[in-house]
């Protein structure tokens, strides 16, 4: 479970961030600065798949030979 907050910037940085998006596959300010963070901070992002999944992933890869 996940919440949010809301962060106060000046209009001056949201305006720059808005010109830099512009044109590329980010469509928000937010959600521009939220990708920075979580490269940032990588470890907070939640795993693409279970453990089961990733297990039975491990075991493909082994049989194919990459691990």
């Amino acid at each position: 479970m996940s919440c949010t907050i809301s962060i106060d910037l000046p209009v001056k940085v949201v305006e720059k961030i808005g010109e830099d998006i512009e044109g590329t596959s980010i469509k928000t300010v937010e959600a521009f600065i939220k990708s920075l963070v979580m490269q940032k901070y990588p470890e907070l992002n939640e795993p693409v798949y279970t453990e089961e999944e990733e297990k039975k992933i491990e075991e493909r890869l082994r049989k194919l030979g990459y691990l």
